[in-house]
């Protein structure tokens, strides 16, 4: 299963990198830690993903992938740089490591695109449900930033 989600995530990202301009990689820090990618799809969706090492297990190393919905503001403004969506979306992630799981994500957060620098800066809460070996519920939360090659 672990094989499958890691095959899945990696053809999701490089099919949609095929299909917009608008690629970004940068770092996430928090729980966990490590590299994210952002692919926009719209105006107002994308997929990210995510590698990265999780301080709750010194061990285990993260892959999660998520669609997400930049719907909301979180300022309304009529000024681009005034305005800071709020994304929701469900992704899944899968931890390897001593004690490897497969969950569904619940991403939500806020990000800060500029429109003269190609930067993105974020914030998120993950709510997780674990479904394998067991049945777990979890949150990881996080800040990062990504740049973005072709914007």
């Amino acid at each position: 299963m672990r094989k499958l989600f890691v095959l899945f995530s990696f053809l999701l990202l490089t099919a949609t990198a095929q299909a917009q301009n608008e690629f970004g990689i940068g770092v996430i820090l928090g729980e966990p830690s490590g590299i994210s990618a952002k692919q926009w799809v719209s105006r107002t969706t994308a997929f990210d993903a995510g590698l990265a090492w999780s301080f709750a297990n010194d061990t285990a190393i993260q892959l999660h992938a998520d669609y997400l919905y930049h719907r909301v503001y979180l300022f309304e403004s009529d000024d681009y740089e005034g305005r800071i969506p709020v994304y929701y979306g469900l992704g899944g992630r899968t931890v390897l490591g001593d004690d490897s799981k497969v969950g569904i994500r619940f991403p939500v957060g806020i990000g800060k695109t500029f429109r003269d620098y190609p930067v993105e800066l974020f914030l998120e809460i993950v709510p997780i449900l674990d479904v394998a070996p067991k049945s777990n519920f979890a949150i990881n939360a996080a800040i990062g930033a990504r740049y973005y090659i072709n914007r």
